[in-house]
């Protein structure tokens, strides 16, 4: 049996990968890049139009009467005539290049989101938002600019240094090889700069630099309340203040890095002349027709000047090039991510109980198990809370439901089946959620609330709000459930944002509930409102109810305690206590926290 070899095996990288990317649309690609090597081409015959008629003025002098008239005019038409030409070819080439961009860019938004989508819900939290979304923004974005407008430069920049090439030798071989000496010294000056690893590499560390403090930025943004209310500033928030360090002592070796090269390659490159003209003047020593020599001489010092405009082309495509390379590998590095495993015959579910079987699992990179032979059932139609410190595991026991991960060793399972060995989608309509983290659209209240089930009318969205408790505060807002959130000055607080996340939820009407925290940020009043919409969110659900506050977990069928990722003891409220284990000690705290109040004590003046 043949064996496929390793390397046909391995995906593309660098500009392999991009001209893959860009072949998506083949035939517009292939004609705008024909045509911008065609444009380049014809960028010359204006000066070779020029060439010959200096030389026929030169020839003819002083007697212009015996010049070629006609000759004269045709010449003068076809400079005109390539620099049209040159600017429709190239028109027409980038037409056709922002059209195979544009579709390219709408396939690799569409598929990247459509990746995002069939990956683990974890990995969203694992990579951060500002990094998923400045490869979404900046970094497909910059391949859409890299298919209309570096690509057809890359076909002119190669095109144009063999055309250049022979221009410069078909007029007078010794001062056109004058000429590509220096043409030589800045291409190894280039060469040198882009070629090394070590620029490779930087560019590498560039990138990810720039991720992480827009990562950073992102948080910082969304936390700018809390910023600005303890009177800070930017550099108080660790994380952007390392990453912005972090960028500042590697942008700046980088930047230097290049000083030397930049000056080199900038100096000889709008400096060519200054080898054409020694080679200009031997000539011109040993030259008998003056008419022919002054007229290739000049025509040499007029056309020097344009290879300074042609390398430095290549110059920033390639410099663009790499920068667009490193955005690429990042997208990549998301696309390469497994996508969650589905079962080729997914097993139907009839019951809606939820039972751990010796779970253990661990966060990717950490050592350190989360969770650790976890075993428990959560019955159907009943409710089971968890309790226990922070960072014991609670929260990761509901990340695993709806398989936000997969477990490393045994099994999470509704109703006696595996979770993986459910279709996804099936799995998200039997669990809804509530986590205390609520992210709102920026739409109206009402979508907002149909987002936990499209099919729903406006009749049941009101409804489902009308069993959150609702009613309240939309009666205030300017345009009721149909008012915008985040405009017309509309902000909702921490509480009336969770109703609507009970609302989603009612609305959705899935038998297995899952609450993380849901009543962590609410002041008393909004506390009540929401446990009287959970009274009817949680009826005949099976509910996992995670909190920190015991008291809404007295009337739980049952309770676990959950600490270092293991469960220590489980029972209901009262048998708990009758233990007199890690619960009652956890229930004792909690009382004497609603015990404790401030007192001020009178100074006591000492004589």
């Amino acid at each position: 049996m043949k064996q496929t070899s390793p390397k046909a095996t391995q995906p593309k990288r660098g500009m392999a990968r991009l001209m893959e990317l860009a072949a998506t649309r083949k035939p517009l690609v292939i004609a705008s890049v024909v045509l911008a090597a065609l444009a380049a081409i014809a960028s010359f015959i204006p000066f070779i139009a020029i060439y010959l008629l200096v030389r026929d003025l030169l020839t003819a002098y002083p007697a212009f009467t015996s010049l070629d008239l006609p000759r004269t005019m045709a010449l003068g038409w076809l400079a005109l005539g390539g620099i049209l030409l040159n600017i429709l070819l190239y028109f027409i080439a980038l037409m056709c290049s922002h059209l195979a961009a544009f579709g390219t860019l709408y396939e690799l938004k569409v598929g990247f989101a459509s990746h995002l989508s069939k990956v683990p819900l974890g990995y969203h939290v694992l990579w951060g938002s500002g990094k998923l979304r400045k490869i979404m923004d900046e970094n497909i974005e910059k391949i859409e600019g890299f298919i209309a407008h570096q690509l057809p430069d890359i076909a002119a920049s190669l095109v144009a240094p063999v055309a250049m090439l022979a221009v410069l030798l078909w007029a007078d071989w010794r001062m056109g090889l004058a000429a590509i000496v220096g043409i030589v010294i800045a291409f190894a000056i280039q060469v040198r700069a882009y070629g090394n690893e070590g620029a490779r590499s930087m560019m590498g560390k560039y990138q990810a630099a720039q991720d992480d403090m827009n990562n950073a930025a992102v948080e910082y943004v969304r936390g700018i309340s809390v910023v600005k209310a303890f009177g800070q500033t930017v550099f108080s928030l660790r994380r952007m203040h390392d990453a912005i360090r972090s960028y500042t002592q590697m942008v700046i070796p980088y930047t230097l890095s290049w000083e030397n090269f930049m000056s080199a390659f900038t100096t000889v490159v709008n400096n060519i002349y200054l080898f054409v003209i020694p080679a200009g003047i031997l000539v011109g020593m040993h030259t008998t027709d003056y008419a022919a020599y002054a007229s290739t001489f000049l025509f040499y010092l007029i056309f020097v000047p344009s290879i300074a405009s042609t390398l430095m082309k290549i110059m920033y495509v390639t410099s663009n090039g790499m920068q667009i390379i490193g955005g690429v590998e990042k997208m990549d590095e998301v696309l390469q991510t497994p996508a969650l495993p589905q079962p080729s015959l997914p097993r139907p579910v009839e019951r809606h109980d939820v039972t751990f079987e010796h779970v253990t699992f661990a966060y990717q990179n950490q050592q350190q198990a989360a969770l650790q032979d976890i075993s428990f059932h959560a019955p159907e139609g009943k409710i089971t809370a968890i309790v226990g410190p922070s960072g014991g595991g609670k929260s990761t026991i509901a990340h695993l439901i709806p398989r936000f991960f997969d477990v490393a060793q045994g099994s999470v399972q509704v109703g006696g089946v595996d979770v993986r060995e459910m279709d996804s989608a099936t799995l998200m309509q039997h669990v809804s959620f509530v986590f205390q983290d609520v992210f709102l659209f920026k739409q109206s209240i009402l979508e907002n609330i149909r987002f936990g089930n499209r099919q729903a009318s406006d009749a049941q969205v009101m409804a489902a709000a009308h069993a959150a408790q609702c009613d309240g505060f939309v009666a205030q807002l300017p345009n009721g459930y149909h008012t915008v959130i985040g405009t017309q000055g509309v902000h909702l607080s921490g509480g009336e944002q969770q109703r609507i996340a009970i609302a989603r939820a009612i609305v959705k009407n899935a038998p297995i509930v899952v609450l993380d925290e849901a009543t962590a940020f609410s002041d008393p009043e909004n506390e009540y409102l929401i446990q009287r919409a959970f009274e009817k969110l949680m009826r005949g659900k099976t509910v996992i109810m995670i909190a920190h506050r015991l008291s809404t977990v007295r009337g739980a069928d049952q309770i676990l305690v959950i600490d270092n990722g293991r469960v220590l003891e489980k029972g209901t409220h009262d048998a708990l206590l009758a233990q007199g284990g890690r619960y009652r000690h956890l229930w004792q705290q909690y009382n004497q926290t609603l015990a404790w109040r401030m007192e001020r004590k009178e100074a006591v003046a000492h004589a």
